[in-house]
């Protein structure tokens, strides 16, 4: 469900995002746990169940092993992700995947700071790190093999300018936006070493039956599929359906590819006590 430059208004042309205000109660705040089911339909194939997804945030004080800091250790915003395949989908394709996503965001402005990823995709294996200086405009992206240390790592060091955000960090940065049907709103993500200008377009409010109730939601629609995005090597369409209050949870989303159709829905949600 599996998504930050200058300042936004929610117009019907697509505009940068704007950072987060400081003295607003984020929704996800203090803390956080999302917890998915994924089931996966082709042809005949029904809602098969493959995959658990569990969805986490909280704050943490940086030491120097986490970042570069100079004077008192800041607090940051930590977002985790953690998902796994399981069941008949791996039996069917052959295919065994765990994944885990770090991302440390700085509060104020909702910068991302440096994401680690452990991907395992049967034998092969690969961990990811990144990290982003807004002082200098710099994104440095390095993958390594784990199985393989002899192996040279792959480095990318790429330049941005104003806010960014990592796939992870996106999803709660929409959290915290007006989100207002026919208009849209750009996200600047950094993913594989490149930049890339995400529009998100806010398509419809309905009525959805969920594990919270029957609650109104709102539909979105990030621009993740062709020339020039995030994935543009296969066709496709990712909708995510966000609760249309103070919170907006992600309750539901759903990726329709040429090979199947991947719908998530929420299972559990575990928020922490207010301070």
């Amino acid at each position: 469900m599996a998504v930050a430059i200058g300042s936004v208004t929610l117009r019907p042309i697509a505009t940068a995002q704007r950072p987060v205000a400081a003295s607003r109660k984020l929704p996800f705040e203090p803390s956080e746990e999302l917890f998915y089911e994924a089931e996966f339909s082709r042809s005949i194939l029904r809602k098969l169940d493959v995959a658990d997804f569990k969805f986490s945030a909280g704050r943490t004080v940086l030491t120097s092993t986490d970042l570069e800091v100079d004077g008192p250790a800041p607090e940051a915003l930590v977002f985790k992700a953690e998902i796994s395949s399981k069941g008949f989908f791996t039996r069917l394709f052959n295919l065994n995947f765990k994944e885990r996503v770090e991302s440390i965001v700085e509060p104020l402005t909702f910068t991302v700071q440096r994401t680690k990823i452990h991907d395992e995709q049967g034998k092969r294996v690969r961990t990811t790190e990144a990290t982003f200086d807004r002082t200098k405009g710099k994104m440095s992206w390095t993958q390594r093999d784990p199985n393989n240390p002899s192996r040279e790592p792959r480095q990318i060091i790429t330049d941005f300018s104003g806010q960014l955000q990592d796939v992870l960090s996106a999803i709660y940065f929409i959290r915290t936006q007006p989100l207002q049907v026919g208009k849209s709103l750009d996200i600047f993500v950094g993913d594989g070493g490149r930049v890339y200008q995400v529009p998100i377009r806010v398509v419809e409010k309905k009525r959805m039956k969920t594990v919270l109730g029957g609650v109104d939601v709102v539909r979105v629609d990030p621009e993740l599929f062709g020339p020039d995005r995030i994935i543009d090597n296969e066709k496709g369409q990712f909708s995510l359906w966000l609760t249309d209050d103070h919170r907006r949870i992600p309750v539901s989303g759903k990726l329709k590819l040429d090979y199947g159709t991947f719908e998530i829905k929420l299972k559990k949600i575990v928020s922490g006590p207010a301070k």
